[in-house]
């Protein structure tokens, strides 16, 4: 079967990064790769046939016609016929396609018509008077909308009879399997991490099409992972196991273990909060600042890095879960799933492409900060081991996928051996943790924002509710527990202790 020819147009100096970026995408994606051949201008080598004509002969011979339409108009000096137009090029291809019934799949920047070009704004309104157009606010987003129609496109003319697995409608799932109070936090989140451009109170129907999750008003598998209310009861192993091993290998009776089920937003925060509560933790001291500084053996950042990788790009057909392990020496994360072909364990550590398994369920958590930047997770999780003087992490390709963090060892073991002896017997970890943050009176979320937890109710089951227990803090309103003022402050025995943990460090 013969590929199916791709034009991408747009403003030349508007869409540069983007047209490339979506060149390389269909050139390289496992998928789209064997169905679609792209073209864009700068692939064009020197000829002395005009390129205006040649442009629009290749129009004439695509099957699919991408149009990026943003704030410029372009060239307003292009000829046509021999004489200046007052078109531009992409306005000229775009006509071309419409003339000769091409499939058009049109994708339109954010802005506000006021920020646009007069002609720009008569170009969009001419194409929605025609087709369907998507809004997008970043390449990411562009990305995911290309991908999808083309999707689309393939199913719709039957090149392929089921979509990729977040791609696919659940048939067993109903848009009253989504959390509608989910999707609004997201929304919430997502516009003040990357300024998404919904309001929180669109219907959820608008925001979960506006994130290509709907298929005919029906979620999709990505939908049910991200917003489901129950998403286990569709997807059983979509869990994260995890343990923490005293020794150096996997030995019963396991000290600390637990699963975690809930969206994958939920899981991430689960699983990082972990293995933080089970590593070495060091502090600083409030020269410059009035609250203690928290530094982790191995940085939080990198820990998230991981386990969300393995969460987003895990193969969820699969029946494995992903699993999280904590040993003496080392963090190792499972990830049930196997490398894209076009890339190899040597090219994780230098500058490459995002592929991700994924991608539907990968911006959204790109969206809500998660994920900071694509195609750069596992030289971040490199960059900053290399600066916290860590052993350079491993990658290996087995069954399974495994990205394997190594521990500082003794270094920050030693500095609260003494202490933890001291104490353990009155107080766990946790609540030591909490004892050592605390300055005067604080709320919960205070408390836990420090400690870079991000799971509110386990954070409240495993630290402030044993605290309190342990009296060694207190509330400030004890008569109202749930007050929306309530703060804790420590009591005469989490002081006692304080000041050993500080004489001691």
């Amino acid at each position: 079967m013969r590929k199916l020819k791709v034009f991408i147009s747009s403003v030349q100096s508007e869409f540069a990064t983007e047209r490339q970026m979506l060149f390389d995408y269909l050139m390289q994606d496992a998928l789209l790769g064997l169905f679609f051949e792209p073209f864009i201008f700068e692939k064009v080598p020197a000829s002395n046939q005009r390129t205006d004509n040649l442009y629009l002969d290749e129009v004439a011979k695509c099957d699919i016609y991408i149009g990026i339409f943003g704030k410029d108009y372009g060239n307003e000096e292009a000829i046509i016929n021999g004489f200046a137009s007052g078109i531009s090029p992409t306005e000229q291809e775009f006509d071309q396609a419409t003339k000769l019934n091409k499939n058009r799949l049109i994708f339109i920047t954010s802005h506000n018509s006021a920020d646009r070009h007069s002609k720009e704004v008569a170009l969009i309104k001419k194409a929605e008077k025609e087709i369907v157009r998507k809004m997008f606010s970043t390449p990411v987003e562009l990305k995911t909308a290309v991908y999808t129609s083309l999707i689309h496109y393939l199913e719709e003319k039957e090149y392929i009879r089921t979509g990729p697995f977040d791609a696919s409608v659940n048939s067993t799932a109903e848009l009253s399997d989504i959390d509608g109070d989910k999707v609004s936090l997201f929304v919430k989140i997502a516009k003040s991490k990357r300024g998404f451009p919904l309001p929180a109170v669109s219907p959820t129907e608008n925001i979960l099409t506006h994130l290509n999750l709907l298929n005919n008003n029906k979620p999709s598998n990505a939908c049910l992972l991200l917003f489901g209310k129950n998403p286990q009861k569709f997807f059983i192993n979509s869990e994260v196991k995890c343990a923490h091993f005293h020794g150096y290998e996997i030995v019963k009776p396991i000290p600390s273990y637990q699963v975690y089920k809930g969206d994958v937003f939920k899981l991430v925060d689960q699983a990082v909060d972990f293995v933080l509560s089970h590593i070495d933790v060091s502090t600083g001291t409030r020269e410059k600042n009035v609250q203690v500084d928290i530094e982790y053996e191995i940085p939080r950042a990198v820990v998230a890095e991981a386990i969300v990788n393995a969460i987003v790009h895990r193969d969820y057909t699969s029946t494995g879960s992903v699993q999280v392990m904590l040993f003496k020496d080392r963090l190792e994360v499972w990830n049930p799933g196997q490398l894209p072909s076009n890339l190899t364990l040597e090219k994780l550590r230098t500058p490459h492409g995002s592929f991700p398994f994924n991608p539907l369920l990968a911006e959204p958590m790109y969206l809500a900060g998660y994920i900071e930047r694509m195609g750069t997770g596992t030289r971040d999780i490199i960059r900053l081991c290399n600066e916290k003087k860590l052993k350079e992490p491993d990658f290996l390709q087995e069954d399974v996928f495994k990205t394997i963090l190594w521990r500082t060892g003794q270094a920050t073991a030693e500095v609260t051996a003494e202490v933890t002896a001291e104490v353990t017997a009155e107080v766990s970890e946790q609540i030591r943790r909490v004892i050592i943050v605390m300055n005067g009176e604080m709320k919960r979320s205070e408390i836990q924002e420090i400690l870079g937890l991000k799971h509110a109710e386990n954070f409240r089951l495993q630290y402030i509710i044993p605290s309190l227990e342990a009296n060694v803090i207190e509330m400030t309103i004890p008569e109202k527990p749930k007050s929306k003022n309530q703060k804790y402050r420590l009591t005469e025995k989490g002081i006692k202790i304080k000041k050993m943990v500080n004489l001691k460090q």
